[in-house]
C-alpha cells in the first residue's frame, strides 16, 4: 500500500545523498541539511527526517529499519483483523450455543 508523497523517491534519495556527500563541507550536519533543503525547495525538517531514516536503515543509528517498520505495521494490522474475527466467532458460538440449549429444553 503506497501512499502519495509530495516528493518523488528519486528526489528524496538525491537530497539524502547530497547531505551525506557534503556534510564535511559544513560545520554541522544540520547546517548541511538547511543549506541543501533550501536549494532543493523543501523544509529542513523534512530533509532531516529523511536523513535520520536513511541513517537508521544503514545501521548508523539505533531503531527499526524501514523494512522492519513496514513488517511491524503489517503484523499489527493482521493482529487487529484476527482479534476482530475472534470476537465475531465468540459471539456466533455463544448465539448458537444458546439456541441449542433452548431447543434441547423443549
Amino acid at each position: 500500500m503506497d501512499r502519495q508523497t509530495r516528493y518523488p523517491k528519486e528526489v528524496r534519495e538525491r537530497a539524502v545523498r547530497l547531505v551525506f556527500e557534503h556534510e564535511r563541507d559544513y560545520p554541522s550536519q544540520w547546517a548541511a541539511i538547511t543549506s541543501i533543503s533550501a536549494k532543493l525547495g523543501m523544509t529542513a525538517e523534512t530533509l532531516r527526517t529523511w536523513v535520520r531514516r536513511a541513517e537508521t536503515d544503514e545501521g548508523l543509528r539505533p531503531g527499526l529499519t524501514s523494512t522492519e517498520r513496514e513488517r511491524m505495521k503489517a503484523l499489527e494490522r493482521e493482529n487487529r483483523e484476527l482479534r476482530r474475527t475472534n470476537e465475531i466467532l465468540k459471539a456466533a458460538a455463544s448465539f448458537f450455543g444458546a439456541e441449542l440449549d433452548r431447543r434441547g429444553r423443549r
